[in-house]
């Protein structure tokens, strides 16, 4: 399983957003995270600067969204859609896209779930809960 460090997800994502700019060949997953790079652009000077970025803190008490962390979550979504892992995220994604009006909110109310999901976990000690992930999403489908 791959587990990427801190460092390699911010050097992935201000590379991959080099990359875009300099109109180099990407990767597939370098692709996905360029699509998702270009509908945040708030990110951008976050991004362009790779030393300034390894060192940043985008702790709870800086009051920031961290950019990684809201992109790869973008990427962890859209491959669970791909491979509908956990069972049912797909359709729900899809009625929430529908619901909304918007793919892109639709993955922002999954990531709103998924935090969740991943915090519940950590605060318990036990694995993640795929079925809980997915009631909580279903919740937000009616």
């Amino acid at each position: 399983m791959f587990n990427p460090s801190q460092h390699d997800v911010r050097r992935f994502f201000c590379e991959t957003f080099r990359k875009t700019g300099a109109r180099e060949i990407l990767t597939p997953l370098e692709a996905i995270a360029s699509d998702w790079i270009s509908q945040h652009p708030e990110y951008e000077a976050d991004l362009k600067d790779p030393e300034a970025a390894l060192q940043a803190d985008y702790g709870v008490d800086q009051g920031q969204t961290n950019p990684f962390l809201h992109l790869s979550m973008h990427l962890s979504i859209a491959e669970q859609i791909s491979v509908d892992q956990p069972p049912g995220i797909r359709a729900a994604f899809q009625l929430l896209a529908q619901k909304t009006n918007s793919e892109h909110e639709a993955h922002h109310q999954i990531m709103e779930c998924l935090g969740e999901m991943i915090w519940t976990s950590q605060r318990s000690g036990l694995p993640p809960d795929g079925a809980a992930y997915i009631e909580a999403l279903k919740k937000r489908c009616r």
